[in-house]
């Protein structure tokens, strides 16, 4: 298909000359360097679909501008000419990822054809990657359940940063999500089709954390008997989540910052830096500003990571979304045991009241552990674990041990008690109380009562 462009690579003029007009005559949009830092330079700058380059060249080589190139674009293939062809130079361009290995006195026929093949293969490429990141677009929230205006701004925001290589800060508490917020931000992003890669920094030694994240050479402590890859090199062209990386030491972050700072890496018991590229989104549930002032953190290495901030929220502040949760996790549940529930009203009033201090991971857990003990068709109280069903009860106890209390006194206590238990959502709050919507707000009119007055007594 005419239009492709084309990155021809020489440093002799002559011959991209030569090639160039001959390509051009096919319809092709050609580009020349004569050097493979002026090649990696137009690489950088302008979208190619072929990179055909000359083996010997002064400064870089061929073989070093196709490595350099796969590196950073490992879908574009690389066409490697040569005067003299060897079976060594031959097999060392194959392995390092050569699309094709061609004579330059072959005829202009072969040439057209291996680019046309080149060309068909990066389209496939493309197109696959292409599809992978749409399917992805539209499975990568399937997981993350929710309406609110909360989780509606954390939705808004992953879109905006997904496709930049921006360094990524999640905050939030333990079980609000983070690690499906960074798949979805790798699968909306240009690395959908490269590897996420995730280590939980909180789960492992110093020393084991140090190797699994940088890798280790052979030799350099007890039971290294091999040369290891970390997860660095692994995650190479995608995406790393370094989730809790406020539980890493002062060493680990010394290696952290060097990572984001000249974007390579130093096995354990290495010398020689490793190159490596990754898009870096951290996550922690931990307070890094304070760590910082502690000196728990490193400032620089803080602010490296906190380029652009995701927070959120946790189920308390967004009770919307939790009855949009737990008909998922019903289903979900129902699909792995194969028990289909229903859940009483008078248990979901319940489960949105309650605060959640394990978040969304909480909730799953007492889903799937109400659904396992139900033998009836329906999710009762007597399903849920204590403390949720205690949580508004021990309220409303405080509320009426207050001494001397008029009626009028023990009503707007509770009113109160049961407007802030559900966030002010009046319509929940109806429900517990058993009255209607109208009722409710003529019951609030009455005794002047407003989130804004109640904060300030």
């Amino acid at each position: 298909m005419a239009g492709e462009k084309i990155l021809i690579v020489d440093d002799e003029k002559n011959m991209c000359q030569y090639l160039s007009i001959m390509l051009r005559k096919e319809g092709y949009e050609v580009k020349t360097a004569h050097s493979g830092k002026k090649a990696l330079q137009e690489i950088r700058d302008g979208n190619f679909d072929v990179v055909l380059t000359d083996i010997k060249m002064e400064g870089m080589d061929g073989i070093e501008l196709l490595r350099a190139v796969k590196e950073q674009h490992p879908t574009i293939p690389v066409i490697i000419m040569t005067a003299y062809a060897t079976q060594k130079t031959a097999i060392e361009a194959l392995n390092s990822g050569a699309y094709y290995y061609l004579i330059k006195r072959a005829k202009n026929e072969e040439i057209k054809m291996v680019i046309r093949s080149a060309l068909d293969m990066h389209k496939v490429k493309t197109e696959n990657v292409y599809l992978k990141k749409q399917l992805k677009k539209k499975e990568d929230f399937k997981e993350i359940i929710g309406k609110s205006e909360e989780i509606q701004a954390v939705f808004n925001l992953v879109n905006k940063v997904a496709d930049t290589d921006s360094t990524i800060l999640i905050g939030g508490e333990s079980g609000t999500g983070k690690e499906l917020i960074a798949k979805a931000i790798h699968y909306r992003s240009g690395r959908a089709g490269q590897p996420f890669v995730s280590i939980n920094c909180g789960a492992l030694p110093e020393n084991l954390l140090e190797s699994e994240l940088f890798g280790h050479v052979k030799g350099s402590f007890t039971g290294a008997i091999r040369d290891k890859d970390g997860m660095f090199k692994v995650a190479s062209g995608g995406t790393f989540f370094l989730d809790e990386v406020g539980e890493t030491t002062l060493a680990i972050q010394v290696k952290l910052l060097r990572v984001l700072q000249e974007r390579e890496i130093i096995p354990v018991g290495g010398t020689a830096p490793i190159k490596v590229d990754v898009r870096l989104i951290a996550a922690t549930n931990s307070d890094l500003e304070k760590a910082v002032k502690e000196e728990r953190f490193r400032a620089d290495l803080y602010y490296r990571l906190n380029v652009i901030p995701v927070l959120i929220p946790p189920l308390r502040d967004r009770r919307d979304d939790i009855p949009l949760l737990v008909d998922h996790f019903l289903r979900l549940a129902g699909d792995r045991t194969g028990r289909r529930k229903s859940i009483s009203k008078v248990s979901m009033d319940l489960l949105c009241a309650y605060d959640w201090p394990g978040n969304v991971r909480e909730l799953e857990n007492v889903i799937e552990r109400a659904v396992i003990l139900q033998e009836g068709d329906e999710i009762t109280p007597e399903n849920l674990p204590v403390k949720v069903c205690n949580h508004l009860s021990e309220r409303r106890r405080v509320v009426m041990d207050e001494a001397q209390m008029t009626l009028d006194e023990l009503e707007k206590e509770y009113l109160v008690s049961v407007l802030e238990e559900t966030g002010w959502q009046k319509k929940k709050a109806s429900a517990i109380l058993g009255i209607n919507a109208s009722t409710l707000y003529r019951k609030i009119q009455r005794y002047g009562l407003s989130q804004e007055r109640l904060k300030d007594r």
